[in-house]
């Protein structure tokens, strides 16, 4: 289990600069191709820590525009760009990673790979769009390396594989990174990550200070009971009756026992598996679920409640019940201060009615790890296709995930305005 507890000083970031005046002549040269690469990267998908292909492609672009290439955490590239003036260190990150989903969207570059996933074949495809977010990326890094004699400071591109996790038994995603170096050298004094979303506006930015995504944690409980006969439950000890039991009182730690005003939580298990015949009580039930937070505090409350609720639960029925909680990810926290200094800047890149302040979310990521480090902001670029109703969307990871890859140049923008016009 990895955990990582911090407090980030408070700093003072200032806005904004000129932006250069042949910004918008790169800007507008290079959006045919930052189309063309997510299209190539999502007919060419890769699982987590399996990058390989991606990171190739990565690091000749990269080479190709003069920037200093490093690769690091299996698959992960890290590109350092310096400015032809003083400043500091901001960096800007892209997870690579695909999932192992098969695509139902009927396009053009439409996914058919396979890839060996938990010892099996499985379809491979983009489903969270992080193809976009390579190449937007890439698109940034080219547009910067033309205007370099423009930048204050120091650009570190971040390209990062498996966010959605690595095989079991292997490090990866940001943990692996940061461990590596990634932020070290140079060292990083801001990051910033962007997500497109399916699900928001076209063209839009999306934002949330302070907390905006929850940790997540996945958790195991074995119960243990005793073997008999179908027949003569009396004899032995339900393990499965036991879980159904711990199943319903981890339902009360959210409804009834954790304050929700201050912020939400989700308890979910997704898997049960016991027994092997039907006239069999089994010996022993398994079941795994996750967990998700919006507060470090509660985060640790909630493990300790699941750990007494199913261990008090098997005991009085008779059974034991061993909890192992493994953390996947912090709560993805926005620096306030770095928040306020950067909005009015994405203004500036987009336009004021296309930045909006949006809710917390209960998905995760595994750019909240970067916080540890420095202070962060990781914000939302809006990909609904308009034609789409809203019955209609369909979310991450699904089969018929599918973004509209027309307004790419947000993320581009973005990005690119943040370099020229944040003061640290």
């Amino acid at each position: 289990m990895r955990k990582l507890f911090f407090l980030v000083a408070a700093i003072p970031f200032v806005a904004m600069a000129q932006t250069p005046v042949n910004y918008e002549v790169a800007l507008k040269d290079v959006m045919p191709k930052v189309i063309e690469w997510r299209r190539d990267l999502h007919q060419n998908p890769e699982l987590s820590n399996r990058e390989f292909k991606t990171q190739e492609k990565i690091v000749a672009h990269l080479q190709g525009l003069g920037i200093e290439v490093r690769k690091l955490a299996k698959t992960g590239v890290i590109g350092v760009l310096k400015g032809g003036k003083p400043g500091k260190v901001i960096a800007l990150r892209a997870d690579m990673d695909a999932l192992p989903v098969k695509e139902r969207v009927d396009l053009p570059f439409k996914s058919t790979v396979t890839a060996e996933y938990l010892g099996a074949t499985v379809p491979v495809m983009h489903a969270c769009g992080h193809d976009a977010h390579v190449a937007m990326l890439m698109g940034t890094a080219t547009v910067l390396s033309r205007l370099k004699d423009d930048i204050k400071g120091t650009v570190v591109f971040v390209f990062q594989p498996a966010e959605e996790g690595p095989p079991a038994n292997e490090e990866g995603g940001a943990p692996l990174m940061i461990k590596e170096g990634a932020l070290d050298n140079p060292k990083v004094d801001a990051i910033f990550g962007i997500h497109i979303a399916s699900y928001h506006p076209l063209g839009k930015i999306a934002y949330k200070s302070e907390a905006a995504m929850a940790s997540s944690d996945w958790f195991t409980i074995k119960v243990k009971g005793k073997q008999a006969h179908g027949s003569s439950p009396w004899l032995g000890i339900d393990p499965i009756a036991v879980s159904s039991e711990i199943i319903n009182g981890l339902q009360t730690i959210v409804s009834r026992q954790v304050d929700i005003t201050k912020a939400p939580a989700v308890i979910t298990v997704g898997k049960i598996n016991s027994g092997v015949r039907p006239n069999i009580i089994p010996e022993e039930a398994i079941m795994e679920g996750t967990i998700r937070t919006l507060d470090d505090a509660m985060q640790k409350d909630i493990h300790q409640r699941i750990k007494n609720t199913a261990q008090k639960i098997a005991e009085s029925m008779g059974a034991t019940a061993e909890v192992i909680i493994d953390t996947k990810t912090l709560v993805t926290y926005n620096t306030p201060a770095l928040v306020e200094a950067t909005v009015p800047i994405l203004k500036k890149a987009i336009g004021d009615a296309n930045v909006v302040n949006s809710r917390w979310q209960t998905g995760a990521e595994d750019f909240s790890f970067y916080r540890a480090k420095c202070p962060a902001f990781f914000f939302f670029v809006g990909a609904k296709d308009p034609k789409l109703k809203p019955e209609e969307l369909n979310g991450h990871h699904s089969p018929d995930f599918y973004i509209d890859d027309s307004r790419l140049d947000v993320g581009v923008k973005a990005f690119c305005q943040i370099i020229f016009d944040l003061k640290l």
